[in-house]
């Protein structure tokens, strides 16, 4: 993607089912467990780095030894940061005890982090918010065991207000008025609950304090305590939660809008965002993970057993389709497909931009991400090219000469890598007036791919903002002297906030948003925009279920096309010589790419939970008054 936009979060839970010694005798290390954290956290990288948090439980410990670590950071590279610190930690306690060395025991008595339930979490910062205290797991401690709660998660809420008044009506003060921490004290305030119940429950059958203690961690149930925390939750999350005595859950939203995978054996059970990170760590087949339910919850208990619960019924699977065109991981055997997909189908689009005219035309894509679309692209030209040989041979017959059978065949998609991206610069002069000339060589191009008069095809994931291809892209691709570029992104346009995870939150920040503004401006309807801002009004006291979503009465007048091509003249640059056009994929193609991966709200406005509609409504009103803030 030319334009980054902020990533989701990545989250891993393994347990850890055999005693530490078995580790030790079968893989020469009691720190196995650790060692397969940093691998899961680096091969989920790719969904955040602005921050990194990593925690873990040791069972059975005494009364008075530590039984639960957690390291976080949000130095540039905090997973190595995080690894570094445990690492530090582990070598200097065994190099002051060389007795631990060979003794799992003492290790696990002594050394943090060796635990057997380990959490890990990679993130994004939301608007601009990456200190510390924002960086997951978030530790909810107490000296009952049992009540001390650890979460992460990747989520969004659409009602923090909400869920802010519950707690204060159950008579708690919260500390922050933000999603980790209501959905952190929604989960301990039933935990807490739960384990009062039960604690005088098992005191009324005879047993001592001291007794109830395991009893009360053998019979708790984490489903109920889930449902009832989670029965109003409004959003997308996949949330995972260790419990002090050992339990650990992984919960997954009603709709399936972010993702959540498993896998068990029996020396282990781990759950991740992503398939290809459990596959490559475990070396495991495609076949052997599982996707987790929308609505439901894997749950570990202490003793090892494994259950799936349905929490909440699931709803219409809405997972996000972002997921497939741009977040996750390429490696995924669906996701590579679908990707390549999505380039296949929207080559009769370009083929109409460049007259059919394959012979003049260079293929390429923005690096990345667009890569597999890209390849999807180039197999459909192919395809287009084969066929149309083919009836040239068989018109020309038996008096085809050599000659004409060569030219024929020499026919081809010419690709080229025509940009590429110098991972070393930084723009780190922060004033627009420095900035834009640094920005505009955040690129490279390869002199030379391109001939003069050439038409010039660039493939991306998607196309946000248009702020790097205004100000970078084209200006650089425009060196080549080509006759015309083709900008085609893969995806959709992108109309709507996001309110369940990825940061895109202002209307305004999108240029189908500005295109769609600066039509109504142009064909004077901007009474519309008015009338759209007075609906959005009337709806900030309605319930959630009776919200309508007016923005898109905004987009309404307008075709597909006439947004597509207001948007290339609001990114060509004035000085370009190259004629601009801007291709977008179409819902129903994603829809036949991507067909598990039905969340298209970004791109329809078609939420899947009635805050969403709340969500888009507020971020309208906040473009009108010109209040820079975020809807949620």
């Amino acid at each position: 993607m030319s334009d980054a936009i902020k990533h989701e979060c990545g989250i891993s839970v393994i347990r850890l089912l055999k005693p530490l010694e078995y580790y030790k005798k079968k893989y020469g290390t009691a720190f196995y467990g650790v060692n397969k954290m940093y691998l899961m956290m680096e091969k989920q990288h790719n969904r955040g780095q602005d921050g990194a948090g990593f925690a873990s439980i040791k069972l059975d410990m005494a009364p008075g030894e530590r039984f639960m670590s957690r390291v976080r950071s949000i130095e540039q590279q905090p997973i190595q940061d995080i690894f570094a610190q445990i690492n530090e930690r582990i070598n200097t306690t065994l190099a002051a005890n060389p007795e631990y060395a060979e003794n799992v025991a003492l290790q696990k008595k002594h050394i943090p982090y060796i635990g057997e339930v380990l959490l890990g979490h990679v993130r994004y910062g939301t608007f601009g918010k990456n200190n510390m205290e924002s960086v997951h797991p978030f530790l909810r401690q107490n000296n009952w065991m049992h009540r001390n709660l650890i979460v992460a998660g990747n989520f969004n809420m659409t009602n923090v207000h909400e869920l802010f008044e519950n707690l204060v009506q159950l008579g708690q003060h919260p500390k922050d008025m933000v999603d980790t921490v209501t959905v952190m004290e929604k989960i301990g305030h039933f935990l807490d609950d739960a384990v009062a119940k039960l604690y005088k429950k098992i005191k009324k059958e005879g047993y001592t304090k001291q007794e109830a203690s395991p009893l009360i961690a053998e019979r708790l149930k984490v489903s109920k305590i889930l449902k009832r925390a989670v029965k109003n939750f409004d959003g997308g999350y996949a949330m995972a939660g260790l419990l002090g005595h050992g339990d650990a859950f992984v919960l997954r939203d009603p709709s399936g809008i972010r993702p959540a995978y498993y896998y068990k054996d029996d020396e282990v059970v781990v759950v991740a965002s992503e398939r290809p990170a459990i596959q490559t760590v475990f070396n495991v087949k495609y076949e052997d993970v599982e996707e987790l339910d929308p609505g439901h919850a894997i749950i570990v208990k202490k003793n090892g057993d494994v259950f799936l619960e349905e929490i909440l019924e699931p709803k219409e699977r809405k997972a996000c389709s972002f997921e497939r065109i741009y977040f996750s991981r390429g490696s995924d055997k669906e996701i590579y497909q679908e990707r390549k997909m999505l380039g296949r189908l929207i080559f009769p689009q370009i083929l109409e931009s460049i007259d059919h005219d394959i012979k003049n035309t260079v293929f390429s894509y923005i690096p990345n991400t667009a890569e597999t679309s890209f390849y999807g692209m180039v197999k459909e030209a192919q395809n287009y090219l084969n066929k149309k040989k083919e009836k040239q041979i068989l018109a020309l017959g038996a008096n085809i000469t050599s000659k004409e059978l060569h030219e024929i065949l020499e026919i081809r998609p010419r690709i080229e890598k025509v940009a590429i991206k110098d991972a070393k610069l930084r723009t780190f002069i922060t004033q627009d007036s420095s900035r834009d000339d640094l920005v505009a060589h955040v690129y490279d191009i390869s002199y030379g791919s391109v001939k003069e008069g050439d038409n010039l095809v660039i493939i991306d994931d998607s196309i946000v903002r248009g702020t790097t291809l205004k100000k970078s892209i084209l200006r650089i691709l425009d060196r080549l002297s080509p006759r015309k570029i083709v900008v085609v992104s893969s995806a959709p346009q992108i109309r709507y906030p996001d309110c369940y995870g990825i940061d895109m939150a202002k209307l305004e920040d999108f240029i189908a948003f500005r295109a769609a503004l600066a039509l109504h401006q142009e064909r004077l309807t901007m009474n519309i925009v008015d009338d759209i801002y007075e609906k959005c009004l009337s709806q900030l006291n309605t319930k959630d279920k009776d919200v309508v979503n007016y923005v898109k009465e905004f987009y309404a007048p307008f075709t597909p096309e006439e947004i597509s091509q207001k948007i290339g003249e609001l990114l060509s640059p004035h000085d370009i010589k190259a004629e601009v056009q801007i291709i977008y994929q179409t819902i129903e193609n994603l829809h036949q790419a991507c067909p598990k991966n039905l969340g298209d709200w970004y791109f329809t406005g078609d939420y899947p939970t009635p805050g969403g509609n709340r969500v888009v409504n507020k971020a309208f009103i906040n473009f009108f008054e010109g209040k820079n803030e975020r809807a949620y």
